[in-house]
């Protein structure tokens, strides 16, 4: 359930100054904290399933960013599929790019522990990973440039710029999962205002996301992303099909963001 969570968040709506890879990190700041609740849809009725996290910290000497989620399933369901997933990601402060990726989830038998050290001067990626499926293994991967993690990507595309896209425009994004480098995109659907399972009113700026085929998703534009149209670009609401049904993921807190929340409209009836 959480692996879903992540695989959907990993793309999320800067500014008009850009640097290296189209952006200049505008959106968000040290020491913000998102809390989401998700869902997961089971014969039409909606599971209340998993806690996530995400937080920003800074390194001591502020060069980068430290980018830390976690994800836990609600006691009531230990019992029967237990999950305690980790992601952290070291960035640049400017670029956002990647400098070292760690990914340590415990899904009810299923072990994942993989590290990735971003090698910019050789342009490689040395792995070592450990995982309950296929075992320990090291590998080197050559990598292009602006290629992201599956964290570090959730944190670039919030700094996107919607204000000037089309309708249907395509936005390009690289990024590896499990030792896989994949070309995917964002297609922008224009803005929304929507109420949330919490009551909460937001404007938002809508995008489907291209997804991976695989045991989880089945391929295609299948997920879509509701987030705040203000400068936070914060993502308050995901949708998206799976193999089994659906899954979806709202925004219940949102903590030290770095401008106020003009995207929120108050609460609805």
């Amino acid at each position: 359930m959480i692996r879903r969570f992540y695989l959907l968040v990993f793309l999320f709506a800067v500014q008009s100054a850009f640097g290296q890879c189209g952006i200049e990190q505008k959106v968000f700041r040290a020491g913000e904290k998102l809390t989401y609740k998700a869902y997961f849809n089971w014969n039409f009725i909606w599971l209340e399933a998993a806690d996530v996290e995400f937080t920003v910290t800074h390194t001591a000497n502020k060069r980068a960013y430290n980018f830390t989620s976690i994800g836990t399933s609600l006691p009531k369901y230990d019992w029967l599929y237990k999950v305690r997933d980790t992601f952290r990601s070291k960035v640049n402060v400017e670029t956002l790019q990647p400098w070292f990726y760690h990914r340590n989830t415990s899904e009810g038998s299923y072990r994942v522990n993989n590290k990735y050290h971003f090698n910019y001067s050789d342009s490689l990626i040395y792995t070592d990973t450990d995982n309950s499926d296929f075992g320990k293994a090291m590998d080197t991967i050559a990598f292009p440039d602006c290629t992201f993690d599956v964290l570090s990507a959730i944190y670039y595309t919030r700094s996107l710029d919607f204000d000037h896209r089309k309708i249907g425009e395509k936005i390009p994004i690289t990024f590896i999962i499990d030792n896989e480098l994949y070309d995917l995109y964002i297609r922008y659907l224009g803005k929304e205002t929507i109420e949330t399972r919490t009551g909460d009113i937001y404007k938002c700026v809508k995008f489907n996301i291209l997804l991976v085929e695989g045991t989880i998703f089945e391929g295609g534009e299948d997920m879509t992303v509701w987030a705040t149209d203000d400068r936070n670009h914060i993502p308050v609401l995901v949708e998206a099909k799976i193999v089994l049904g659906k899954v979806k993921a709202f925004l219940t807190d949102y903590q030290n963001i770095k401008y106020p929340l003009s995207g929120w409209l108050g609460k609805g009836e």
